[in-house]
């Protein structure tokens, strides 16, 4: 975690911030996972940070997702998946959360997917200049093919030719493979949309390959399919500009 998030003692109420911190804590703070997790405000479950989202309140009262963790000021938490966060809007349940007459935008969830979408790009240049991401079909299936690769990831919209190759070269390299299991596939954007988040670095197949920034485009583009409800190679839904 990246900033400082002081959690209730074991046995506090759920609701209860610590002493003199009621309006810094995070709500609603958790001790039943040894200081490494927190409660969502939808489901009451309690999950590590990695698998939730943390909103706070913006200077003029708006709901503000903080992808990582480290916003000033109150926050609440809300398992990292469309629907979820689609339910807080619509129950209100935000106001509760971070103890404030706050807003959140009916399309807040769109919002959060547009935000990861961002950040994976972000992820994917980083990656490209470490030479840990390529593209090409031709240069993905050797990487595939090679046990070079983490993910592959098409175009919404690619040829089913292009695709079902690399599917081949997947389910080969999982002979392989220690676990015999295959590198997963995304499919999130289409063409045109890849032009809007990469320009002339927009791609129609290409894959993460081993190392810190292959493994940090890997880790972004999973939180993006579990938020969309997806598995890997499932339906995109069109982004929205």
């Amino acid at each position: 975690m990246t900033e400082p998030e002081r959690l209730a003692p074991a046995g506090a109420s759920q609701d209860a911030a610590l002493p003199g911190d009621e309006d810094t804590v995070d709500y609603p703070a958790d001790g039943k996972t040894g200081g490494n997790g927190r409660l969502c405000i939808v489901t009451r479950e309690s999950l590590p940070v990695e698998a939730l989202i943390r909103f706070v309140a913006g200077p003029d009262g708006q709901v503000v997702p903080d992808l990582k963790r480290q916003l000033p000021g109150r926050g609440c938490w809300v398992t990292a998946r469309r629907s979820m966060v689609d339910q807080a809007v619509k129950r209100k349940l935000f106001a509760r959360g971070l103890k404030a007459p706050v807003k959140a935008a009916e399309d807040l969830g769109e919002v959060v997917d547009r935000l990861l979408c961002a950040d994976l790009a972000g992820m994917i240049n980083l990656a490209r200049k470490a030479g840990q991401f390529t593209t090409g079909s031709s240069k993905v299936d050797q990487a595939v093919r090679g046990l070079a690769a983490l993910a592959v990831f098409h175009a919404s919209d690619a040829a089913a030719d292009g695709v079902r190759k690399i599917s081949q070269a997947r389910k080969a390299s999982s002979f392989a493979a220690e676990d015999g299991s295959e590198i997963p596939a995304f499919r999130f954007f289409t063409a045109e949309e890849g032009d809007v988040l990469f320009g002339s670095n927009s791609f129609i197949h290409a894959a993460a390959l081993a190392g810190q920034a292959g493994e940090g485009v890997v880790k972004r583009a999973t939180m993006l399919d579990k938020y969309r409800d997806t598995v890997a190679m499932g339906a995109s839904r069109q982004l929205t500009s």
